[in-house]
């Protein structure tokens, strides 16, 4: 590469050796608004999450907590994934649902103006959310599994909109 030439004028993929990795330039394309809904579910024994529920853990308030860790984490999700673009974030809403079933379900909709999507910056709060709640109750018992993080719906961007299907099986 001479002085004049960057990354960007490198070979596209498909003329690339194997094990090199880039940032893929989003510079033409357009800003728009975009959203993304992730989710996640953390399960724990039932007395733990009685312990979450009526706040007497320990440590303290575990999805207050677990609220500011995952804004934290959409917000410094280029820090964590080398190729995800900074993006400008709008609005990040958290939400959790303590189910009968011995879990608490994370729900995180993140919303940005940019020239990519907030996709993963959605799945990574949900992701340190779970995170979060699993550390706070840990002295309790390790057996919590934090599962089923997904992308459940996002607008916005060149490839339009997303919503999950639920398979049946």
């Amino acid at each position: 590469m001479n002085e004049h030439e960057s990354d960007v004028d490198r070979a596209p993929d498909s003329e690339r050796q194997g094990g090199d990795a880039r940032m893929i330039d989003v510079s033409a394309k357009e800003t728009t608004t975009r959203t993304a809904v992730a989710t996640g579910v953390l399960r724990m024994r039932p007395d733990v999450l009685e312990r979450v529920r009526a706040g007497t853990l320990e440590k303290g308030d575990a999805l207050a907590t677990a609220r500011v860790a995952a804004i934290l984490a959409a917000k410094r999700t280029p820090d964590l994934l080398p190729l995800c673009h900074p993006i400008r974030l709008s609005a990040i809403d958290v939400a959790f649902e303590l189910l009968a079933e011995n879990s608490v379900r994370i729900e995180v909709t993140v919303r940005g103006t940019d020239r990519t999507g907030v996709e993963m910056e959605a799945l990574t709060a949900v992701s340190v959310a779970g995170l979060s709640i699993y550390d706070m109750c840990k002295m309790y018992g390790q057996d919590m599994e934090l599962t089923d993080v997904r992308l459940d719906r996002k607008s916005g961007g060149k490839s339009g909109d997303y919503r999950r299907t639920e398979s049946k099986g």
